[in-house]
């Protein structure tokens, strides 16, 4: 071991530079191998550095640091946009997990606290991991992705909640546990207050005037990370409470994407130093501890994406877009790390269960990622079995809401196929609408026919009241979708006429050669009367200026 604390920290830098650009070259994110290189160095491997007092310290920065980002990305816009639905799918997921996690601990012999720490941490999935794997792949606006996204903060929200309990309570005060949690309240509702108006009516104007000196902006936000993180630890709450409320007040801003991006860099190099800081208080204990760690591994890469599945599907999500959101959550948190760190400070958690959260953390965010990219391929039989689920709710709001005997059913509801629903409805016209998102579906179905229904879903025409149908306008985009639709539609009986949209002149052709009646390009449509009106101005002034009206 290197004795001073300069050349430490340079060959720490340098086992995490090469550790990281492995992780990074087989494509794993970079919280992987910092974590690896973090234990790598750590007096159990290479014995390069020890705990200390400069170590924790650079260690809680940049856990703060972490929080801080996670928090700029959890808009609170977002929760009122993603409705009822996704905030009871959270839940249900997060207690379900916890409790089957629970069990699992106590199966292998796990104290009742230690448990209970395993458990929670079981439930969260890591929004640093989620958010890349959706980003890399433009899935972040799809309705999987909004629907992963929606459970992470609930995930956060009730992770954030826990924290503030544990560090709040103390076991050795004369005080009850009940007044223990009225004082957290009542400090918890204060800090709350004053943040939201300093988001509200100062952080906005202040954060427009720093913007325009790109490093006062940074040094800044790192400033208002670090003091917020200091006056939640004054009031009795966590550090990371601190900054992760940070976070969420700036959430709102225009500047938090370029605030994220300047702070990343330094965040993951103050990372490595917490993950030293926790890779020197982890104790494995051989076959006990293995066996524990692959059933709870299995149990977070199998059964909590099947059981968010399940849950996304009884609520009324298709059965594909479920099991994608469950896949994508297949993980554990960077939260779970930060929760094993603060029992073991806690005293309530010893190194042997804060190394098992840490080797499942490593082994299920690995797995997840090649999981999450494969997705494809285990979608139709995953979703094979829930499918009885989601073709109940389809009957039953059929016979509940649907209008008996339809002239036009739309199918798919986004901007085009709202837009020929309403058109159709203005005109009088007996219609039917059907999407697959259940929100469009509860926003939409007061008294009007809109039903849930997957163009995917092979049995979807024989649940459609067909009898007096002239038209069926199906608005996705997808060639084959419609080829397997048409071909259902057609062992059905259906006589009637058929609408697609397509994105693409090859996709048109093909669509035709189906036998489609009409295939409609919606860019195509809406570029046509734009140029048509540029060339009319360009006609009748001379100057060859446009004046668009």
């Amino acid at each position: 071991m290197v004795d001073d604390l300069l050349g430490q920290v340079g060959l720490v830098l340098l086992v995490c530079v090469v550790v990281g650009a492995l992780a990074i070259a087989v494509r794993l994110p970079l919280l992987v191998g910092l974590l690896i290189g973090g234990v790598i160095v750590g007096p159990d491997v290479l014995g390069l550095v020890a705990s200390s007092p400069e170590i924790e310290l650079l260690g809680e920065i940049g856990i703060a640091l972490l929080l801080f980002v996670v928090g700029l990305k959890l808009d609170p816009r977002l929760v009122r946009q993603l409705g009822p639905v996704v905030l009871v799918a959270g839940t249900l997921q997060v207690f379900t997990t916890a409790a089957l996690a629970f069990a699992i601990g106590r199966g292998f012999g796990v104290e009742v606290v230690p448990a209970l720490y395993l458990a929670a941490a079981m439930s969260f999935s890591s929004t640093v991991v989620v958010i890349k794997l959706l980003a890399d792949r433009g899935q972040i606006e799809q309705l999987h992705g909004r629907l992963a996204l929606g459970i992470l903060i609930v995930q956060d929200l009730f992770v954030i909640g826990l924290m503030v309990v544990l560090a709040s309570i103390d076991p050795d005060s004369t005080a009850s546990v009940v007044e223990q949690l009225g004082l957290v309240a009542l400090r918890g509702v204060g800090l709350f207050a004053a943040i939201a108006l300093l988001a509200r009516f100062v952080l906005p104007r202040v954060v427009h005037v720093l913007a325009r000196r790109g490093e006062l902006l940074v040094l800044a936000a790192v400033t208002w990370a670090v003091t917020l993180a200091a006056v939640a630890h004054l009031l009795g709450f966590s550090e990371e409470v601190g900054a992760f409320l940070a976070g969420v007040a700036l959430a709102s801003s225009d500047y938090r994407e370029a605030i994220s991006g300047r702070l990343t860099t330094l965040r993951d190099f103050l990372l490595v130093f917490f993950f030293i800081d926790l890779g020197t208080q982890l104790r494995f204990e051989g076959a006990d501890d293995l066996a524990l760690i692959v059933a709870l591994s299995l149990f977070v890469l199998v059964a909590k994406p099947v059981l968010i599945a399940v849950i996304s599907t009884l609520l009324g999500f298709q059965t594909g877009v479920a099991v994608r959101a469950g896949l994508t959550l297949a993980q554990i948190s960077e939260f779970s790390l930060i929760l094993a760190a603060l029992g073991v400070s806690l005293g309530q958690l010893d190194g042997r269960s804060a190394g098992i959260v840490a080797a499942v953390a490593l082994v299920t965010i690995t797995l997840s990622t090649f999981l999450s990219a494969e997705a494809d391929r285990f979608i139709p039989s995953l979703s094979r079995p829930l499918a009885p689920l989601q073709r109940a709710r389809v009957r039953k709001e059929m016979e509940q809401r649907a209008v008996r005997n339809p002239e036009v059913i739309v199918i798919g509801l986004g901007r085009l196929g709202m837009t020929v629903f309403e058109e159709l409805r203005a005109r009088g016209e007996d219609v039917l609408g059907v999407d697959f998102d259940p929100r469009t579906v509860e926003f939409e179905s007061g008294d009007i026919p809109v039903v849930f229904g997957d163009l995917e879903d092979p049995e979807l025409p024989t649940q459609l009241p067909l009898a007096r149908v002239r038209w069926i306008v199906a608005t996705p985009r997808d060639p084959e979708v419609h080829r397997a639709f048409l071909h259902a539609l057609r062992r059905r009986g259906y006589r009637g006429r058929f609408a697609a949209a397509a994105d693409h002149p090859e996709d048109e052709r093909l669509l035709r050669k189906l036998g489609v009646d009409l295939v409609v390009r919606p860019l195509q449509l809406a570029a046509s009367p734009l140029m048509d009106l540029i060339h009319a101005h360009d006609r009748r002034t001379s100057s060859g200026q446009l004046t668009l009206e």
